[in-house]
């Protein structure tokens, strides 16, 4: 998969010469299923402006493509650490209130995660998606995905980002999701080289749903609040999937939307963000998506019913247990990512 998406980056890059001959088309890298397509189609029938959305499936994906220069990526959805460094080096373009208004309508602590350099998106938690028919009782803890009943052999989906895969086993052991340290990393390792043999794929659990040849055999996995309506839309049965934030705590995450620096379509792309992270539109992309909102203006346009439900609005003792991720050391990046490609030795 991971090989397909590339490839499909490099030919965006070749083609991008050609792309600008024809009528104008924003090119949107997002995770699939993370934005209300009717809100694009309205933009489109507006403006006479095609969006075309970009697919990846980790964030260690997204960051290769953001990094080439040739990419001709417009707009980008990108987590709040990754907002920051892009930022900083300059792929990313600087956003301010006159070239996007809307970014009025979000507090500032929500704006400043975002870096200076996007604006707040959706935000969540990560936690465990499970099938409701199959996994009894609920989950509560990540020990139920870490040292799975036997039940579970080959039927679980972890993550091979360098980030999220650690989340589960670093919180486990008491630790820092952010650690650098090597001694940390490596009880991670055993942790996650102890589950190994009950991992299905290390594919994002969005993406592996729909491989026709072992889909149906994923009952649990590793996600983000928000993915269980994703896979009840991808499995046909409403309810199915459910999602568990675990007891000892989570990452608490935000998405940020920004523009690149060498977008040739810069003001278009700046158009765009603006009306998407308007008060309506960002209400009903939240509604549609059943995600959180984080416009104080958009908030106050979501139900109440919706506001309240916990799998979507986390309580307030959940929040004050989770995590957010900070800029890693290289050296640990490098260790994580060995240890990630490492895993398929253990399977």
């Amino acid at each position: 998969m991971r090989e397909m998406l590339l490839s499909a980056f490099l030919a965006l890059g070749i083609l991008a010469d050609a792309a600008q001959a024809r009528a104008e088309t924003l090119n949107l890298l997002i995770w699939e299923s993370y934005i209300d397509q009717t809100i694009l189609d309205r933009w489109s029938a507006s403006t006479g402006v095609t969006v075309n959305q970009i697919f990846y499936d980790s964030g260690d994906a997204r960051d290769e493509v953001l990094s080439d220069p040739n990419s001709n990526i417009d707009l980008v959805v990108v987590g709040e650490n990754g907002a920051g460094l892009f930022g900083k080096r300059g792929i990313l373009e600087p956003l301010t209130m006159a070239r996007t208004p809307s970014l009025k309508d979000y507090r500032q602590e929500w704006a400043s995660r975002c870096a200076g350099y996007g604006i707040p998106y959706l935000w969540g938690t990560m936690g465990i998606l499970y099938r409701s028919d199959v996994v009894s009782p609920a989950p509560t803890s990540w020990t139920a995905l870490m040292s799975p009943a036997d039940s579970l052999k080959k039927h679980i989906a972890m993550y091979d980002d360098h980030n999220e895969a650690f989340v589960a086993p670093l919180i486990l052991l008491g630790k820092s999701i952010n650690s650098n340290d090597h001694a940390t990393l490596k009880a991670a390792f055993e942790m996650m080289r102890s589950q190994a043999p009950f991992v299905l794929t290390y594919d994002y659990v969005i993406t592996s749903i729909q491989n026709a040849e072992f889909g149906k055999e994923i009952h649990m996995a590793i996600g983000y609040s928000g993915d269980q309506h994703v896979l009840n839309e991808k499995a046909g049965t409403p309810g199915v999937w459910r999602y568990s934030v675990p007891r000892e705590g989570t990452l608490s995450w935000l998405d940020c939307l920004a523009v690149t620096a060498a977008s040739p379509r810069k003001d278009i792309a700046l158009n765009l963000l603006d009306f998407i992270g308007s008060p309506e539109n960002a209400a009903s992309n939240a509604i549609a998506l059943s995600m959180p909102v984080s416009s104080e203006a958009a908030r106050k346009l979501i139900p109440t019913a919706m506001r309240e439900d916990r799998e979507i609005y986390p309580a307030a003792e959940i929040l004050a247990k989770s995590q957010y991720q900070k800029e890693l050391s290289v050296q640990s990046i490098q260790v994580r990512r060995r240890i990630i490609s490492s895993m398929a030795n253990f399977q």
